[in-house]
């Protein structure tokens, strides 16, 4: 019997481009994918949140050019927090999965590695 599970990560661009947006929210999802063992049919949703210096194009559209367009897809804006990382963008998948919670693995690439050294790897 499946449960619904959140699984987290964040990766940070080098410029905000639609090129670097859209290449490392790809890399991203593919790793959280990969990561947890995870297909398309096991997402029930995803929600992006990008720091307001990142405003080239949505998250979302590199989730659709990698077929992720028939999944509900939401983005929205990260607080503006003094000292945050900056050019940051973070996902919450929704899956349906036999999992348990310490099985599932939260990813976090590039210049967002630090922001929860508190997971294991």
């Amino acid at each position: 019997m499946s449960a619904v599970r959140a699984v987290r990560g964040a990766t940070t661009v080098d410029a905000d481009t639609p090129d670097q947006v859209s290449s490392r929210m790809q890399e991203l999802l593919a790793d959280l994918l990969e990561r947890n063992s995870l297909d398309h049919d096991d997402v029930i949703s995803i929600v992006f949140t990008a720091t307001g210096d990142v405003v080239s194009m949505f998250p979302a559209a590199a989730a659709r050019a990698m077929g992720l367009g028939d999944v509900p897809l939401l983005c929205a804006r990260e607080l503006d927090v003094v000292g945050s990382t900056p050019r940051c963008l973070r996902v919450l998948l929704h899956v349906a999965t036999d999992r348990t919670r310490p099985e599932l693995h939260h990813v976090y690439l590039h210049g967002a590695r630090g922001l929860r050294d508190d997971l294991p790897e």
